[in-house]
């Protein structure tokens, strides 16, 4: 038989083949073309029984890679490289290291830094935090954030340089943050006497809203901040715009995680602040016992001789509200000297919500914080033109000719639709703008289609199972707010990555990148155009749609279920010395054995050993001590068995036996649960 012919049979190259035969005892001259028959059967015996025992070996290596895996120290020695800007977010800081966001976050708690998902932190920190995680943080070169970390600042800057002759009281812009459920939004709704509640899905607050009120000659403006889990970058962002928080705990409930997050923040943030004990008309409600869980927090009421103002209320009966707005104007008078602003000077504030409307364009609802904003202003934001005020409306939509200092506002007229976040600032010299907006405007304008590379809907990185999807959302809140609840899904074995994102209904381009790619597009609050839809059908594309975020984040979990592969359970029975060997019978010999080391069962995997060396696997198909059938054979007992496999067990060897089985995962990430 000619040798490259042998090679293709055995499915090894002819290099292979004189390179391994010598380890199994042939020779082969380095010039020899053919062999004979005979002797072509024996190496193929040779070369099977190796392949087999290699293929054990592997098996046997990935077994113990199994039980180890967890185990595993990291050399300090293979820390990955990270290049870091001089100024990074916390978000983009974990993304560049592929790790979870909660996960940093925590890891900046333990270094005494609280920041939230959007917070800034320089280089310095950000090498010290991923030396600790396992990387060597470098800094980028030739990056300017200089420019970056002033437009975070410009408010409080803004307010600084003002000369204190031209500044004027303001109203006090009041967060109203909490758990989920405890009732925010319906404390809002007392106040004002109207009915927001129901206008949002599963009565869960969705989107950011800005509210002015009047009690006593004094305007109030309220900033809602949705309480569910998903939205912590909102509830950071509400901290940062206003002067005073009221923190609502539901006394049926009592302190819950978001609670305590809640008020993280507000300290963090240096906010006066009040607690309202919601929900006092419940059976079930218990405020002392609520009081006492805030005082371990430090928060310790009034009545109990702290300093915390906390007022009883029932926001669904409208009981206590009264008291609870006096108190508040008594925060707010013993702040007042320090909430202050300057009217006359071009306005600036912070986009509170951002969306593109079908019949006005671009629409943004700002939160003037210093000066004065008028019909005709310029708009800059990071030093971009972002178009001029066409049109103002307050809150209730009424049209508005100027928007003083507190005044949340909705203005049309951008060019493009800002994010959320963004700091805006009324330009005295527009054409200075238009010079220098280069590159920035299309940096955030996320409303239009953010392509990634592509990939198909489940790919395999390192061995995990990444789903990728196109997300379209009504508003830039919607969406920042599931990127940041996606930051949190952080699984060894699966994971989502967002292929595409965008505001606005569905389009075909996404049906036809889907298609593409076999995405999954999920839709928040937004619906297929009718094309994109009959596109959909006819290209077999998945479009979800949801209403409720909670729901989406639920369905996506659902999904990486599905993904999770089984687990392999591993567990070590008993160690066999094989006594004799009693005859030959189909697929396998009767054997007989004696237990060194633990218990015998029937249908357990074998691991053959000789001497040292692994030579073959197998399994015990029955057991018999004496004539009888045994269920389980125990330490020191000698018995007989049926066993079956390729290699025959003689005297002496050793049967190391096991069992196996697959178990289906339950999806379990740390900080992240349904509702």
């Amino acid at each position: 038989m000619n040798i490259t012919e042998l090679a293709r049979r055995l499915r090894a190259s002819p290099e292979e083949l004189r390179e391994k035969l010598p380890l199994l005892g042939f020779s082969l001259g380095k010039k020899a073309i053919k062999i004979d028959n005979r002797q072509a059967e024996r190496i193929t015996l040779a070369w099977s029984e190796m392949r087999r025992k290699e293929r054990l070996a592997k098996k046997m290596e990935e077994q113990q890679q199994l039980q180890e895996r967890r185990q595993q120290v990291k050399d300090p020695s293979l820390f990955k490289p990270l290049p870091l800007p001089d100024v990074i977010t916390v978000r983009d800081f974990a993304s560049r290291m592929a790790l979870p966001v909660p996960r940093v976050m925590q890891e900046l708690m333990q270094n005494g830094i609280l920041a939230s998902l959007n917070e800034r932190i320089d280089f310095d920190t950000a090498s010290i935090i991923a030396e600790d995680l396992g990387f060597k943080a470098t800094l980028e070169e030739g990056h300017i954030g200089a420019h970056e970390e002033a437009m975070v600042d410009r408010v409080r800057k803004v307010a600084e340089e003002t000369e204190a002759s031209r500044l004027q009281i303001r109203p006090p812009v009041i967060v109203v943050m909490g758990h989920v459920d405890h009732g925010k939004t319906k404390l809002l709704d007392a106040i004002r006497k109207t009915n927001v509640v129901d206008t949002e899905a599963g009565g869960i607050t969705q989107h950011i809203g800005a509210y002015q009120v009047e009690r006593k000659g004094q305007q109030l403006t309220f900033i809602d901040t949705p309480g569910h889990e998903a939205f912590t970058v909102m509830r950071s962002r509400g901290a940062k715009v206003a002067d005073i928080a009221i923190l609502v705990v539901a006394v049926d409930d009592g302190v819950q995680p978001q609670t305590k997050e809640a008020i993280n923040i507000i300290q963090s943030a240096g906010l006066p602040f009040m607690v309202a004990l919601n929900k006092i008309d419940r059976p079930e409600a218990n405020i002392d016992r609520v009081k006492g869980e805030l005082a371990e927090l430090k928060l310790v009421p009034e009545d109990w001789g702290g300093k915390t103002v906390m007022a009883p209320i029932s926001a669904k009966q409208g009981t206590g509200i009264d008291d609870l707005l006096d108190m508040l104007l008594l925060v707010y008078e013993m702040e007042k000297e320090k909430i202050v602003a300057d009217p006359t000077r071009p306005a600036i504030g912070t986009v509170i919500e951002s969306n593109v409307d079908p019949g006005a364009g671009a629409v943004a609802t700002v939160l003037v914080q210093n000066g004065t904003m008028h019909i005709g202003d310029a708009i800059g934001v990071r030093d971009g033109f972002y178009g001029r005020v066409r049109a103002m409306q307050d809150w209730t939509g009424s049209t508005l000719q100027d928007a003083p200092p507190s005044t949340p506002v909705k203005i049309i007229g951008w060019k493009v639709a800002p994010a959320v976040g963004d700091i805006m600032e009324v330009a005295t010299d527009a054409k200075q703008l238009q010079k220098i907006k280069a590159t920035d405007i299309s940096k955030k304008a996320t409303e239009e289609v953010a392509t990634i590379k592509k990939r198909p809907e489940v790919t395999e990185e390192d061995g995990k199972k990444i789903l990728n999807l196109i997300i379209r959302a009504d508003v830039l809140g919607s969406l920042e707010a599931i990127l940041g609840m996606l930051d949190r899904l952080e699984h060894e074995d699966v994971g989502v990555r967002v292929v595409q994102k965008g505001l606005g209904n569905i389009t075909d381009t996404d049906v036809a990148s889907a298609e593409a790619d076999h995405s999954l597009i999920m839709g928040f609050n937004v619906r297929p155009t009718p094309s994109a839809e009959e596109l959909a059908r006819e290209k077999n594309v998945t479009i979800v749609e949801h209403k409720i975020i909670y729901k989406l984040f639920e369905d996506i979990l659902d999904r990486l279920q599905e993904l999770l592969p089984s687990e392999m359970i591993l567990t070590e029975l008993g160690v066999v010395e094989v006594l004799a060997n009693f005859r030959k019978i189909e697929k396998g010999w009767i054997v007989g054995g004696k237990v060194k080391t633990g218990k015998i069962v029937p249908n357990g995997q074998v691991r053959l050993k000789r001497g040292e060396e692994y030579i073959s696997e197998g399994e015990i198909v029955s057991l018999q001590i004496g004539r009888s059938d045994a269920k389980q054979v125990t330490g020191g007992q000698e018995f007989g068995m049926t066993f079956k496999g390729k290699v025959k067990p003689e005297i002496g060897d050793i049967m190391e036996v096991y069992s196996q089985k697959r178990k289906a995962r339950t999806l379990v990430i740390e900080g992240v649960s349904k509702r």
